[in-house]
């Protein structure tokens, strides 16, 4: 049976009720009172709660989440386990003090990244935070990227490669594993890394470590593209419609998502008076005109009745 961990309340000092003196005082964790159950008297309130901000409902759960200090987490090399002497912590011991503990913070800095692999770590996940944060991705992708990047080194394939590359390219998997579409041409842009090594690394740590790769859907790219061209709703619902329709009469077949929606998000732009140019429709989705183009008139041909209403 799964049970719900209850708050843990710090109990009142009162053992009986003020107004009618009974005894049988009931602990309400909801309101965090204590009420008298022979008149309805609220004896006590604010009760302080004493445990754990988290919520277990198996005994997993909460061996799990039971803790010490900082959360367990992937993007610190030593997983955050290890502890750190603040340089703001000796200011105010005596100079003879300061200097041993200059020297203590020196050692235990050191003895933190000892080996070739621990060096390796702490360089590669500061890119990770590093790139991460450029592209404004959020904390599972960059702990997803870390453990990839874990196995990687695990099994050897950092060995003739670059670090940086290998790290760009762990992040580009774990994006496409979540489903965030994310361009090469914009990790190119955040890391300086080229792109035939990041496409490169990306293949090979699809294949050595056995992931899937789930296909980026075309309504995802319509959505990357309306938000670049920064149109209203309105125009992203209309070319969320239009794809619909091409792919019910086969439109699709054989085109590359990125080019159907850009193609639909062009034409809704001009159906809902938001009209964009051809060049700023390649600029956000990463193609060239002569793709969207091609792909404009083959829709336009099929999709007369969707335009005009």
């Amino acid at each position: 049976m799964i049970s719900e961990q209850r708050p843990s309340f710090e109990p009142p000092s009162v053992e009986r009720c003020s107004e009618c003196g009974a005894s049988l005082l009931v602990r309400d964790l909801d309101t965090a009172e204590v009420v008298c159950t022979n008149c309805g008297f609220v004896v006590a309130t604010k009760l302080a709660d004493r445990g754990p901000e988290w919520r277990a409902f198996t005994p997993e759960q909460r061996i799990e989440k039971v803790r010490i200090g900082a959360p367990y987490t992937f993007t610190i090399h030593d997983k955050g386990l290890s502890t750190k002497i603040d340089w703001r912590d000796i200011r105010s011991f005596s100079p003879e003090k300061k200097a041993q503990l200059h020297r203590l913070r020196k050692w235990q800095r050191r003895s933190r990244i000892s080996s070739s692999t621990d060096k390796n770590l702490a360089f590669a996940l500061s890119e990770l935070h590093r790139v991460s944060e450029a592209l404004n991705l959020p904390k599972n992708i960059l702990e997803t990227a870390a453990i990839m990047y874990r196995k990687a080194v695990k099994k050897h394939l950092t060995h003739g490669r670059s670090i940086q590359g290998m790290t760009v390219a762990a992040i580009y998997l774990a994006c496409r594993q979540f489903g965030i579409v994310r361009t090469i041409t914009e990790l190119y842009q955040a890391s300086g890394i080229n792109r035939k090594e990041i496409a490169s690394n990306y293949r090979l740590l699809v294949r050595k470590l056995n992931y899937f790769v789930p296909p980026v859907k075309t309504s995802q790219y319509i959505t990357r593209v309306c938000n670049q061209l920064e149109v209203h709703g309105k125009t992203e619902e209309v070319a969320h419609k239009i794809f619909k329709r091409a792919k019910k009469l086969r439109l699709t077949m054989g085109r590359g998502p990125k080019s159907i929606a850009a193609a639909a998000s062009y034409i809704a732009s001009t159906v809902a008076g938001e009209r964009r140019t051809q060049r700023e429709v390649a600029e956000a989705a990463d193609l060239t005109e002569v793709t969207i183009r091609n792909r404009y008139k083959e829709m336009m041909k099929q999709l007369l009745i969707i335009i005009s209403l």
